[in-house]
Parts: C-alpha cells; structure tokens; sequence
C-alpha cells in the first residue's frame, strides 16, 4: 500500500445503492448536473472571451475561460509573445465549445485578427507603439505579425544603420511604430527605425556640439564603399575618404580596413547643419615624408613599385607614402613621343634613378633611363661618319626618310640620297615603315642628336660612268615610261632616265610618240651634278636632214662664183625694198631649218 493511500478511509455512511441508481441525497444526477452547469460560464461557439494561461510549453498553450474544460491552443499562435506565462490573460475565439471528443476548440490567432484592423488603424492615429514578430524574410525588407496582420518592414526602416543580414531579425519581437496603411488593399507598412530617429537626433546634436578639429575619437566600421568609408563614432557617422585612409595609394578600402572594424580617427573637419564630420585615419601616423632617409640625394639609385600608370609616365612608391614620377621622357634615350604604357606596367618593381628631390614639397622625379650609357656620348665612336649600318624605317617625310639605328639615336635619309638614278618623288616609293634598309653615315650633329644619313652612297656613282656614255650627240634606244604635261621620261640602261620635252618627241611623219614606245634618242644635254639627261628623237632625223642641205648648199655654191654678176656700183640705189623683205625671209627660214 502506497503512502499516499494507507491512511484512506472509506466513508461509513455513503450510500452506494443511492449513488448506483443515480441519486445522492435523494437529489437526482439531472439535478446536480444542472446545479453543476450554472456554476460554469455560458460559452456559445464562435465569440471572443477572455481566458487565464494555465501552462505553457514548446507545442501548445492551456487556457482556462472558465468553462468544464479547458481548451488547448498551438503555441506557434504565441510567437509573437515570447514573454507569455502561466496566468497571464489572454483573448481566444471559441471555434467549438465541444466537438466530436467533447473538448473546448479555442484560437488566439483569430481572436486578434478579428480586432487587429481596428487596433491597426488607432495605433496608427496615436502613433502608440506597437510589438510585433517578425516572421520572415521578403523582397525588400521583412513580414511582421502585427495584431495577427501581416504587416511590411521595408529593409530601410529596420534600423539607422545599413543592415546586412536579415535573417538575423528573423523570429525576433520588437517594438513598431505603424507608418502607413493601404486602406482598400488592407496594406501596413511598419518601422522600428522612426521608434530611435528622435531619440539619435537630439543624440547626434549632443555629439557634434562637442566635437574638435584635432580630437581623436574610437568608432566603428559601418559602410565601406569605393570612395571611403562610413564610421560610426556612437550615434553619428564620419566618412574617411579614401585619400584619407592612409599616406599611400589605396585603390581599394576594403583593403584597409573591414566591416565592423573598431578604430580610431581623428576629426578633420565638421559641419553642424549638415551634420558631416570629415574623418582621418592617416593622420595618426607621421607623414612617410618625414621618416625619408635624410642621406638620400639626386643620383642615387631607389626600388620601388609601381602605382599609377599614365600616358605622361608612372608614378612609383619607393616606400609607403613616398612616390617618385617617372616622366615618359625619362623611360628611354628615344626622342620619339610614347606613352608610358609602352615600358612599364602597374606593380611592376623597378630600381630608378633619382633625378630631382624636393623634401619641403615632398615632390621626387625619377628616371630609369639613365641606368644605360647615353648613346650619344661617344657617337662618333659607335657611329663615325662614313661607317656603314642597318637602320629601322620610323616615318616619313617629303623631303626624306627618318630611321632609327638603335633606340635614341635617329638618323635622316634625305630624298636626294636614296638613289643615283631613280628620281623619286616620295620616300613611299623606295620603301616602307618598319622595314630595314642600309645606310652610310653622312654627318654627325651631337648638338641635335641627328645623323645625316645615305643609301645610294653605298654603291659608286654611277653619273661618272653615264658622263662618257652619254655624250651629247650620242644617241641611245629609249623606252617612254611616262608621259608628262611638259614631255616624257625615257628609260635608258643602268637604270638611267632621261627626259624629252614634247617637240622632241615629234617622229618623222609628223606624230607623237607615246607612252610605252622604244625609240632611237640623241643626248642634247647631260648635266652631271643635276644628273640631267635631255633627249630627242626629232633631233636623230633633223640633223640627218640638216646636213644634207648643208652638204647640197655648200656644192651649189662653186657654181655661183663662175656666173658673171653685173656691175653694181651703187649697191644702195639699186636694192629694192621688196629685195630687202625676200632675204630677210629667207633667212628667218634658213635659222628656222637649223
């Protein structure tokens, strides 16, 4: 016999025929049933009533509203109460007072939601502050159960401050204040952010109105974007601009400090109205200028890395904080005009050569060209005049053709020195950029950096040979290659032309010749120093013709000299002056013959 039920004693005079036949002191069960049923409250299905937590637990909430049972309910329907306790007060709408097993069928979800609306819309009107669980995540910010309503918490009105991750919120409950609602789409739109705006402005104020430019302060990484980074210093935001971040170059923030991050800054700058406080962090630090070794000087040689690229040149940081300018200029003894792309790139690590060093500025040029000898130190060595070489084509001109012989040093063909016998007209003729073509050095001018160079100097001249070949008087066969407003170029061998003007160019039956005709032409000028060769194929008949007259005239004239002419005494009176106009014209035609 257990403890609990040793000392039990039945009762003596209960009477069990009585209670067996359904009456206890001669009342009948019906009877106590009814007294039995006053006593409990009237409860009628579907209507709201009050009820007392009995126990709570992780799956479902017991609540007493004073009827013969008491009603379970989900305990999901009390997420937004995390508080909830045992004899707290709670609203419940009665689904079924009893159904099929005879048990209470309440809801604490529809009991709100039948007066949520109205809460809403006086929440809204008062500005009360509300709570609400916050359920999940959705497009834009998050859904919070208000009064059973699902209202919208847009991602900006969580909190000041920019939030990251959401589903830190999730299954949370806190306080809101409702700031709209759609009254035909029964839309509510929450914010937790207007509940602690008010309170952070008259924070803000307190803050900055105790601020100093100087003052050093501990804040906290809030937003980091790509022109600096938001800190939080305890209710109010500064920005470090990213110039500000550290004595070097910073392409990145993030690189420099992370999220959440605890620093220290110091105040640069602030503005009351607006509320912008202008932030330092490299101020902390000494400026790398200052820490430069005092023995450095122009000539010396430093390594760095470079930083920044630009068409003008390279920026290279020998030491945090401390950057040197390599001028394109300064990257090769060429004179050309290149971009400094061409020789260097971003982090490359180079050794330069300090050119120029300015501590009180905190300016330093460098170059890296002058880590190879000037090759126009000892260009008459490596280049004597007279001495052969091949050179690179660079460009054009239309006087001449500009090459290069090894980078910075730049030499000039002048047209007039590309060929003994070809007349060109553009250096485009003889040849093309970028193609190699040998070269004799004409003249040296160290001053200007400029050789005077030749092509056709590599072979004899050819002009002494053509002196004795092409005599005036000798004639040659010729092809026509070009006809031209003023005559034609003719084609002679060893690659010579000669040029014959249009009357030159009248055959024998009285035609002109044409381009692409071979023809039997005399030389009637050669001009050595112009290299000048005038032809005419007029001329190889003419003067055949001529000389035959000449020989026929001088025949005739013998005969003349035996006939008797008479006696003129006075040769004046008897000329005529139609006799004077008859010799005068035939004399015109005998130099015209000629």
């Amino acid at each position: 016999m257990s403890e609990l039920t040793k000392n039990v004693q039945p009762l003596q005079d209960f009477n069990w025929d009585e209670f067996e036949n359904g009456t206890v002191g001669n009342i009948s069960k019906e009877e106590l049933d009814k007294a039995y049923d006053e006593t409990l409250n009237k409860v009628a299905d579907h209507q709201v009533v009050e009820g007392k937590v009995v126990s709570v637990d992780k799956k479902e909430v017991i609540v007493n509203i004073g009827y013969k049972s008491d009603g379970i309910i989900p305990a999901a329907e009390f997420r937004y109460n995390p508080d909830l306790k045992a004899g707290d007060v709670v609203e419940v709408y009665v689904e079924s007072a009893e159904d099929k097993k005879g048990q209470l069928i309440l809801s604490h979800k529809k009991a709100r939601l039948s007066q949520a609306w109205d809460r809403v819309n006086q929440a809204l009107d008062e500005q009360q502050i509300i709570q609400g669980f916050i359920k999940c995540r959705t497009k834009g910010g998050m859904i919070v159960d208000v009064f059973g309503i699902e209202a919208f918490l847009p991602g900006s009105q969580i909190d000041v401050h920019p939030i990251r991750d959401y589903d830190q919120f999730v299954g949370k409950t806190m306080e809101f204040k409702v700031v709209k609602i759609n009254q035909e789409f029964r839309n509510v739109v929450v914010s937790h952010k207007a509940l602690i705006e008010a309170e952070l402005e008259a924070q803000k104020q307190e803050i900055i109105s105790r601020l100093e430019k100087g003052q050093i302060l501990e804040g906290t990484v809030k937003n980091i974007t790509s022109y600096g980074v938001f800190v939080d210093l305890g209710g109010v935001d500064g920005l470090i601009h990213i110039t500000d971040l550290s004595w070097g170059r910073v392409d990145d923030p993030k690189k420099v400090v992370e999220l959440d991050q605890k620093i220290n800054v110091v105040i640069l700058d602030f503005d009351e109205e607006k509320k912008r406080i202008a932030l330092g962090l490299k101020q902390l630090t000494p400026h790398p200028w200052d820490a430069l070794n005092p023995d450095l000087k122009v000539g010396d040689h430093v390594k760095g890395k470079v930083v920044v690229i630009a068409d003008y040149g390279a920026f290279v940081e020998v030491q945090p904080g401390v950057e040197g300018l390599i001028h394109v200029s300064e990257m090769s003894w060429s004179q050309h005009l290149r971009s400094a792309q061409e020789f260097l790139k971003v982090g490359d690590e180079i050794e330069a050569v300090v050119l120029t060093l300015d501590r009180e500025e905190r300016k330093m040029s460098l170059g890296i060209k002058q880590l190879k000898e000037d090759p126009w130190e000892a260009i008459e060595v490596k280049y004597p005049v007279g001495s052969k070489h091949t050179a690179k084509v660079r460009n054009f001109t239309n006087f001449g053709v500009f090459v290069e012989l090894e980078e910075g040093v730049d030499g000039l063909i002048h047209i007039s020195d590309l060929s003994w016998t070809k007349k060109v007209k553009h250096p485009s003729e003889f040849t093309k950029v970028g193609e190699p073509i040998d070269v004799v050095v004409l003249d040296i001018d160290k001053e200007n950096r400029r050789l005077s160079l030749g092509h056709k100097q590599l072979e004899d001249n050819p002009w002494d040979v053509f002196e004795e070949k092409y005599t005036v008087g000798s004639v040659h066969t010729g092809k026509i290659t070009e006809v031209l407003e003023k005559g034609a170029v003719v084609a002679l061998e060893e690659n010579v032309e000669g040029f014959a003007t249009p009357k030159h160019l009248v055959k024998e039956d009285g035609s002109q010749a044409q381009q692409g005709e071979e023809l039997e032409f005399k030389v009637i000028e050669f001009n050595k120093d112009s290299k000048r060769i005038i032809l005419s194929h007029s001329r190889t008949f003419e003067d055949a013709q001529r000389e035959e007259k000449r020989a026929a005239r001088k025949a005739a004239a013998p005969r003349q000299k035996k006939e008797e002419a008479p006696k003129i005494e006075n040769v004046a009176a008897s000329t005529t002056l139609g006799d004077l106009d008859v010799l005068a014209n035939l004399k015109a035609q005998m130099e015209k013959s000629e």
